[in-house]
């Protein structure tokens, strides 16, 4: 699939999908989207000292960077582990330009450490980070051996290019990763997805979406 680079309406660039006519971001803004709702509406509501993220997928990183950005202040330590079955390039993640979006040079640094790591091993990003890349599809989650998850970033492409992503089979197989206590985020809203999480025994929440999208969702594991 080609992938072209576009920028969003805060200025932050993403990737496009032609022949799929799907952004990796919000058209609106891909960062102003990100720390909508995987930190404010993700990392922010937790209060552990010590956090385990799961993303479905890392995508251009910027998920990850934001969240960098997020405890660069703070005491928390993070243990982020994502699963990609398409990676970008470190080449396309350059063009993407995401570390000047944020004020710390070293987020260049970061960048490169977050595309250059290597698959399936832990790499610590700073002493406060560390990253475990997974290339895999989703439905191989069940295959994998990791702590229990108190925070999940669920940013797959949108259900019109891949209803599949979407439906209680994964969504199973992540809610089985969370601790109890745990919160699910991403930026839908579709009330089949709602339906679905409140099956599989999680609380949902609808809250304010990002610029351009009236509402997303918050789950919580009881």
């Amino acid at each position: 699939m080609k992938r072209v680079i576009k920028t969003t309406g805060d200025g932050s660039k993403t990737l496009y999908l032609e022949d799929l006519q799907e952004g990796y971001h919000s058209h609106h803004g891909a960062l102003a989207e990100a720390r909508h709702v995987f930190i404010k509406n993700g990392l922010d509501r937790l209060q552990n000292s010590e956090i385990h993220i799961l993303e479905l997928g890392f995508g251009t990183g910027l998920n990850a960077l934001v969240t960098l950005e997020a405890i660069n202040h703070s005491a928390k330590k993070i243990h982020y582990t994502t699963l990609e079955k398409f990676p970008v390039s470190l080449a396309e993640a350059e063009v993407l330009n995401y570390a000047a979006l944020f004020e710390d040079g070293k987020f260049h640094e970061y960048n490169i450490l977050l595309h250059q790591s290597p698959w399936a091993e832990p790499t610590r990003i700073t002493d406060q980070f560390s990253i475990e890349k997974w290339e895999m599809d989703f439905f191989d989650l069940q295959k994998l051996t990791i702590p229990p998850v108190d925070l999940v970033y669920f940013d797959c492409f949108g259900a019109r290019v891949q209803p599949e992503l979407w439906e209680e089979e994964l969504l199973a197989m992540v809610v089985e990763k969370m601790r109890s206590g745990a919160l699910f985020t991403t930026y839908a809203s579709k009330g089949s997805l709602r339906r679905s999480l409140e099956k599989l025994g999680l609380n949902v929440e609808k809250l304010p979406g990002p610029p351009g999208k009236r509402e997303m969702i918050n789950a919580w594991k009881k």
